[in-house]
């Protein structure tokens, strides 16, 4: 990684808290001196999951800004809250109310997380609220999730910027292996005009799970 923006503690993965004292999901708490780190629990996060499953160079930096589809919670937000620090923006798009008020809380001590309460299947709807980001990360568990990605990309992504996409083999298909799932949504990925750069199953971590990184051409 280019920078020290995730750091390697034992067996696990950890974030520099920038909101020292506020856990947002009971994580673990490792302290070195003023600074706080936060253990990533790889089963209660799919970019933590890959990270643990040789993820080599996912492509955050600190100022950037992201846009971030199916926020839930703010488990991964949070973390990656982290990783841009201060200076960086986040555009969480959620749709479900209860998940958005948990996120609205964790936004409360984490202000380069900015809520929107929306379809990430409409775009257009909170366009207006959007400047063109550096990455978008898709954790959308929809049968179009690919697609989703895509339409957001085509409108917020940067020329020859990033995405990140957890495929949730079940979300698309019960019947159909996974295995083939997987390599159906890579063909999307390539005919939308992005170059796929890691493709990690997250097995035993996330079942039925697959986790791209891939950069638009």
């Amino acid at each position: 990684m280019p920078q020290q923006i995730i750091y390697k503690m034992g067996r696990d993965y950890a974030t520099l808290s920038i909101a020292p004292g506020k856990k947002v999901y009971d994580e673990r708490i490792t302290r070195r001196g003023k600074d706080e780190y936060r253990i990533w629990d790889p089963t209660k996060s799919k970019l933590s999951a890959a990270l643990h499953k040789g993820l080599r160079d996912p492509p955050l930096f600190r100022g950037m800004k992201l846009l971030y589809l199916g926020a839930a919670n703010g488990t991964t937000p949070s973390h990656i809250s982290d990783i841009i620090g201060k200076t960086g923006i986040m555009y969480a798009v959620e749709f479900s109310p209860r998940s958005m008020r948990d996120l609205i809380s964790v936004s409360r001590s984490r202000k380069n997380i900015i809520p929107i309460l929306a379809d990430a299947r409409m775009p257009d709807t909170y366009a207006n609220q959007l400047e063109k980001v550096d990455l978008i990360y898709c954790d959308v568990a929809q049968p179009d999730q690919t697609e989703i990605l895509i339409r957001n990309a085509n409108i917020f992504l940067k020329k020859g910027a990033h995405i990140m996409i957890a495929i949730k083999a079940r979300s698309i298909n019960v019947v159909i292996p996974p295995k083939q799932i997987f390599a159906q949504e890579r063909q999307k990925l390539i005919a939308g005009n992005f170059q796929i750069s890691e493709e990690l199953n997250l097995h035993p971590l996330e079942k039925d799970h697959a986790f791209f990184v891939a950069k638009a051409k």
